[in-house]
């Protein structure tokens, strides 16, 4: 019942009583003020919760203050439940388990984990990802995202960022089930305002691997019968929807931690390594954090196949990077599939030891000079991204006047507030 209802009861109640007001009156009265005031009281409290709701980035904090501390409180509370629920991940398995304690308790997460499902939206990918090509795309790139859109933050956004200010006819396709919401929208907008074509798009994992070789993995984790490993499952996905979007759609695969320098528009069927031998210059460590591939290409059939009979949830890398190099080395190189291995270069000049040095201003005259240095080193037109690396330097500061920062300064659209990101 409404407030104004509430007041029209009394009110009616006090003309309809000829009765002298006996206390019985007077108590009836009595509680009718009681419940009105909880019920005002109920109103006003969900009003501060909405309003509180609105936004998380401090615009509501002032205005809150003028409620009472303890309505405060419980908003806050609310919010931090809300967060923590968003932010929960199915996949991610517990510490110190047994392989057959993992898998009972995988089977009985089976039913939250909608990524490994066909779904209502998911069903829709193929012709959400076909009409999003035919706004006419310069080229095609590929991020996949499966956190939770709260924490798809400031360096993945430049990727992002940096990526239309290379490509800006260019079309960003977002491979994520959680960036596929109005969060995620709101996340994407600062792009979408400027008129770049960028999309979140729900996967449909059932639809990606099918006639592939990866369709029987998928078939056994939904029933149940094969272990995650204590990696958590989102990264292996990761791995594996990589694989699948570029053989049926092509296009670049990049990871969400990169600064992109340059278009990639003359590459094709090429991967970067991580490494090289010192003496013989041949490549050490592939990685798969760039690909580039034409549809249907055949090599793509043999990762999936590698990762589907070798899959080992319990190793780093071992689904990835590493699955790369197994079958690349398998096969005794890149004769015959119309594939080209580019050096550390390409997409990985600084590699993960000394990045954070990258990160750090310089305090002297040597450091400025070394920081420019770096910088001619890496205007080369044979680079055409910078790692960050953010396994490694996630909590690094991006100091004013390192490498980074000025990278991030020549090589951004948006540019807002990346730096100490």
């Amino acid at each position: 019942m409404g407030s104004k209802e509430m007041s029209q009861t009394i009110f009616e109640y006090k003309l309809k009583s000829r009765n002298p007001k006996t206390p019985h009156f007077y108590a009836t009265i009595f509680v009718g003020v009681l419940i009105f005031t909880f019920i005002e009281s109920m109103y006003s409290n969900s009003k501060i919760h909405y309003f509180n709701l609105k936004s998380s980035h401090g615009t509501n904090n002032a205005a809150a203050a003028q409620f009472g501390s303890s309505e405060n409180h419980v908003v806050i509370a609310e919010q931090q439940s809300e967060e923590a629920a968003e932010n929960y991940d199915p996949l991610i398995p517990p510490d110190n388990v047994s392989r057959d304690e993992r898998i009972a308790w995988f089977r009985r997460q089976l039913p939250e984990i909608e990524v490994l499902k066909s779904t209502t939206l998911s069903q829709q990918f193929h012709s959400r990802v076909y009409n999003f090509l035919n706004k006419g795309c310069s080229v095609l790139h590929h991020i996949i995202w499966m956190s939770p859109a709260t924490s798809f933050g400031k360096r993945e956004f430049l990727t992002m960022d940096s990526f239309f200010k290379a490509n800006p006819d260019g079309c960003l396709l977002i491979v994520s089930r959680s960036m596929d919401s109005p969060r995620g929208y709101a996340i994407l907008k600062p792009l979408l305002d400027r008129g770049f074509k960028v999309q979140a798009v729900t996967p449909d994992l059932p639809f990606l691997v099918k006639d592939t070789p990866a369709e029987p993995w998928l078939e056994q984790i939904n029933s149940g019968t094969k272990d995650p490993g204590y990696v958590p499952l989102s990264n292996n996905l990761s791995n594996l929807i990589r694989l699948t979007i570029l053989y049926k759609y092509g296009g670049v695969y990049m990871d969400t931690d990169l600064v992109v320098l340059r278009d990639f528009s003359d590459l094709r069927n090429t991967i970067g390594a991580q490494s090289l031998d010192p003496v013989t210059r041949h490549w050490v460590i592939l990685n798969n954090g760039v690909m580039i591939f034409d549809i249907n290409h055949p090599i793509l059939l043999e990762f999936m196949q590698e990762f589907a009979t070798t899959f080992n949830g319990n190793k780093w890398g071992y689904n990835g990077p590493q699955l790369v190099q197994r079958v690349i080395e398998r096969m005794g190189g890149t004769e015959g599939f119309n594939l080209t291995i580019l050096p550390p270069r390409a997409f990985y000049p600084v590699d993960r030891v000394r990045v954070w040095r990258f990160l750090k201003k310089p305090e002297d005259e040597s450091e400025s000079r070394w920081v420019e240095s770096q910088m001619n080193e890496l205007s080369g037109r044979e680079i055409y991204s910078v790692h960050l690396w953010n396994k490694r330097t996630k909590d690094l500061e991006i100091e004013e006047g390192s490498v980074m920062a000025k990278l991030i300064s020549n090589h951004c659209v948006v540019c807002d507030g990346i730096l100490r990101a």
